[in-house]
Parts: C-alpha cells; sequence; structure tokens
C-alpha cells in the first residue's frame, strides 16, 4: 500500500483489522469513487446503466459501500445530464466537450449532488470532488475541480453559501 496523502481516500484498500465498520461517510466516500468510476466507463463506451451497475456489483465488495447512494448517484447524474451541463457552463472556461472525461465525471457527480443532494452540505461536496479529482484525475485536476465547484456553489446553494460566510 502506498502512504502518499493522495492514496488514503482510496477505500478499497484494505481496512486495518482494528478499524471497526466504516461510518455513514466512509461509506458515501466510496459510493462516490465507484460512481465516479461507473460515469467515466459510461462516458467513454456508451454502456446501459444496468449493465454498467451490474458489473460494478459482480466486480467490486460493496460491503464498505453506500450501495443505495452509488445506485442513486449512477442513475440520477445521466437522468440530469443536460440539466448539470447547463449548470456547469458558465462555470467553465472551455466547452463540456473539451474536459478532460475524469474530470467531467467528477464535476457532474459533484454538480448532481449539489443540485439534488440538499442534505449534503456545499463544504462536504467540494471536498469530496477535490479528493475524487486528486485520486482519478491529473496532477492538476483537483485545483481545476476546486476552481469550478467554488464557482458553482454560490449559484446554486446561495442561501447556504451566504449563511456560512456570515
Amino acid at each position: 500500500m502506498i502512504s502518499d496523502e493522495s492514496d488514503c481516500f482510496n477505500p478499497r484498500d484494505e481496512r486495518p483489522a482494528d478499524a471497526g465498520k466504516p461510518s455513514k461517510s466512509e461509506k458515501r466516500r466510496a459510493a462516490r469513487q465507484l460512481a465516479t468510476q461507473a460515469l467515466y466507463q459510461r462516458h467513454m463506451a456508451d454502456t446501459s446503466l444496468n449493465e454498467i451497475e451490474a458489473q460494478f456489483r459482480v466486480d467490486n465488495d460493496f460491503s464498505d459501500v453506500d450501495s443505495a447512494y452509488f445506485r442513486e448517484i449512477l442513475h440520477g447524474v445521466p437522468a440530469h445530464k443536460t440539466e448539470i451541463d447547463i449548470a456547469l457552463a458558465p462555470c467553465l472556461d472551455l466547452t463540456i466537450e473539451e474536459l478532460d472525461p475524469v474530470e467531467l465525471a467528477v464535476l457532474r457527480l459533484s454538480t448532481w449532488e449539489l443540485m439534488q443532494r440538499v442534505d449534503v452540505p456545499y463544504r462536504v461536496v467540494i471536498n469530496e470532488g477535490i479528493e475524487l479529482a486528486k485520486v482519478f484525475g491529473s496532477t492538476d485536476g483537483h485545483k481545476f475541480v476546486n476552481g469550478v465547484l467554488d464557482k458553482l456553489a454560490p449559484r446554486l446553494r446561495e442561501a447556504e453559501v451566504k449563511a456560512f460566510k456570515r
């Protein structure tokens, strides 16, 4: 196991025997990681969502994953893709088509969470997006994701952002 900082996020690493049960946030983090990979696969291969979901459930151990959240993301992001891309566009210096597919998957997942999951604080959404980009994205991809989500959050969660900044 590599011990650099970015690798500590990987929920596929073996847990120490004395670690106990994973928390809800750890299970959600694992769901986001798998969903990012699944959304990337969907983007690259245009495979059906049900086929991707079945493949991921067979190929991965879901015992430490919030599987319901994985499913919600996997089906929710494509269902709201147009709405998500419209929300993202003003926050980008590139077109959607010019984005790196990994960063696009992370941004779409994070945008979906900002739009659909108001129970997840916007700062958590941003932080999780950055962590996903650190694990899967290019060297400085997390900086790009951070910049986009920092612009997007006040547009989608205006009241929450204002309340936090007081």
